[in-house]
């Protein structure tokens, strides 16, 4: 098993999940990180640093957000590693709540 980045994360894209990670598995894309499931030793340290609680493990997502296993595997292949914290976006804080945010992902 290993730990999934889930819609929470598109728009908000905080990175203090980043410090954290053992083994620099989280990739970044345009407005989102996922988590490469080939690198993730499973060891959940990054869950409890996402403010916006976009990080699970894989066992515990819920069904409307299993599709996240398969977009995380398929975006760790062509996006880059991300090792150290940046800025969140300006308006991150406005995107924090918002739901249904998969059409605003951008690859």
């Amino acid at each position: 098993m290993t730990h999934v980045v889930t819609q929470a994360c598109i728009k908000c894209k905080f990175t203090d999940c980043v410090d954290v990670c053992p083994v620099d598995c989280f990739k970044e894309g345009p407005n989102m990180l996922i988590i490469d499931p080939d690198e993730c030793i499973d060891c959940a340290v990054c869950i409890p640093e996402c403010p916006v609680d976009a990080i699970y493990a894989e066992e515990d997502l819920a069904d409307d957000q299993k599709q996240f296993i398969a977009l995380n595997a398929e975006l760790s292949k062509i996006w880059p590693v991300i090792t150290d914290a940046k800025p969140h976006p300006a308006d991150a804080d406005d995107w924090k709540d918002v739901k249904d945010k998969l059409k605003h992902l951008e690859r």
